[in-house]
């Protein structure tokens, strides 16, 4: 049997009545709704059923506190939580365990805490993910986003991931926060990023100590508004085949690969239709890669991109040792890829 209140007063019984059907036994709940914020005790209460969020922690141990009183033939306290506030769900074990405040126990913690004796705590599975939700908040960003990387390793059965592998399993929140924030942005600097994780191959080690680093660094940060770069730096990759330098043939074949891809064609004009990309003559597509790309990366810093006789564009010679590296092949489309896929969904969310 159980007896109900409302929140205007209207109760289904008179309140001491119902105060002392439950010392009596003759009813085994009553459920309030306001009825008991004066502080009224009953101390033959076994059970205490938290249905309602309060802000304030001290309300919340008074209501607790009012189920601890001792009482004749009263063995124990069973209490339900249905709360769902898990903010200050974390509390609850220092408080019963004696510690005082959680600001006193560290990190992850929750699980080594000594409980009273008889005093049994079950958190359901659900609760124990959000204490470790709990965890992740104490820590900074930049804390959060090694994490990250390193349960997207577990993932990947311990391999390191690469750009594209880590932005595919990345949490969204913490993907975008790392697009807001250039100095935390593992994708601007991923190679630092490994090297200050210790995560560098032996032969990736090698690029990152070598100007080849400085090149892909380029690439990486690159100024993009435009896609048009990506089919350029594509053409010297040349799948895996690279070059030193690319003849205006070599750029138009790469050009109108890239722009063939899919509807990468919308991105080369505005508003133009596809019946109208493909009308768009080889001579106005060279054009077009030579005034906009090939201008800026020739502009861009460290001088890596130079004008050659016979050529289109070239890269610097001294590269050419390290270019040959099978790391730095894999670092190179892995910057391509990501950037090129980072780019259209940019596009996609602004569209």
């Amino acid at each position: 049997m159980a007896v109900y209140s409302n929140a205007e007063g209207g109760f289904s019984e008179d309140r001491d009545r119902a105060i002392e059907k439950l010392k009596n036994q003759e009813i085994k709940v009553i459920f309030s709704v306001d009825m008991f914020n004066e502080g009224v005790d009953i101390a033959a209460l076994d059970m205490v059923m938290f249905l309602r969020p309060t802000e304030s922690p001290i309300v919340f141990l008074q209501q607790l506190g009012r189920g601890l009183r001792t009482y004749r033939g009263k063995e124990y306290l069973n209490v339900l939580d249905f709360i769902g506030n898990y903010e200050k769900a974390g509390r609850a074990p220092f408080l019963l365990s004696g510690q005082g405040s959680s600001g006193e126990c560290g990190k992850c913690d929750y699980y080594r805490l000594e409980y009273p004796d008889d005093c049994i705590v079950d958190f359901d599975m659900r609760l124990v993910d959000l204490f470790k939700e709990l965890d992740r908040k104490s820590l900074s960003v930049r804390e959060r986003i090694r994490l990250e990387y390193y349960r997207v390793r577990e993932l990947l059965e311990g391999k390191a991931p690469t750009r594209m592998e880590l932005f595919t399993y990345m949490e969204d929140d913490i993907y975008q926060y790392c697009m807001k924030n250039a100095k935390d942005n593992p994708f601007r600097q991923y190679m630092d990023f490994l090297y200050g994780l210790h995560e560098l191959s032996a032969d990736e080690e090698a690029v990152y100590h070598s100007i080849g680093r400085e090149f892909l660094s380029l690439i990486e940060t690159t100024d993009m508004q435009k896609v048009y770069k990506m089919p350029i730096l594509y053409s010297f990759y040349n799948h895996g085949e690279i070059r030193l330098a690319v003849t205006e043939d070599e750029v138009l074949e790469s050009w109108k690969e890239f722009f063939n891809i899919g509807t990468n064609w919308k991105d080369l004009m505005t508003n133009v239709s596809y019946a109208e990309y493909q009308r768009i003559t080889d001579k106005q597509h060279l054009s077009k890669a030579k005034s906009m790309p090939i201008k800026f990366l020739k502009a861009s810093g460290k001088g890596f991109f130079i004008e050659k006789e016979g050529y289109a564009l070239a890269i610097r010679e001294e590269l050419a040792e390290i270019m040959r590296s099978e790391a730095f092949k894999r670092q190179m489309k892995d910057i391509l890829d990501y950037r090129t896929m980072e780019y259209y969904r940019r596009r996609y969310l602004n569209d």
